[in-house]
């Protein structure tokens, strides 16, 4: 199987090289939960990532992946409520589209669901999903109170 990075650059793992390459890079918890549940393919549940499969082998980066989103899920979960919330905000802060919108359409979509493991309990399920609900509720009502004028509150 060819090799993109010469065998000295590679990392002794694929979830070595993962964290390495990838995973350190990415600025928020939420951001590398939302990327490794976009490598879960949708219909299979098997994750895929052709770098990490090209380099070591599909079980390897399957499983390397599978256990990173596991393992960042987790300590999303042990995260207490305001750490998740700055972490969310900072996610936020970097997407293109106005806070406002997106939490709309997150809350909408439910999108968000595909960022829980298919191993998680149905405890961390419930968990995850009321608070991550929580917090795009108080995002987007913190969004549009700041954009009222101060002087015309409260309404009369």
């Amino acid at each position: 199987m060819p090799r993109f990075r010469p065998k000295g650059l590679l990392a002794k793992s694929a979830s070595e090289d993962l964290f390495r390459h990838t995973l350190s890079r990415l600025p928020t918890q939420y951001a590398k939960l939302a990327y490794l549940a976009s490598l879960r393919d949708g219909n299979t549940g098997v994750y895929r990532h052709h770098g990490l499969s090209t380099s070591f082998g599909r079980e390897e980066a399957a499983t390397a992946l599978r256990e990173s989103h596991e393992a960042i899920f987790g300590e999303w979960l042990n995260l207490d409520f305001r750490e998740r919330y700055d972490d969310l905000l900072k996610y936020f802060a970097g997407l293109e589209s106005p806070r406002t919108e997106a939490t709309r359409l997150w809350l909408r979509s439910k999108n968000y669901l595909s960022c829980i493991p298919a191993s998680a309990t149905r405890a961390e399920r419930e968990l995850f999903v009321l608070d991550l609900e929580a917090l795009l509720g108080a995002l987007s009502y913190e969004a549009v109170d700041a954009r009222r004028d101060p002087a015309s509150w409260p309404p009369e």
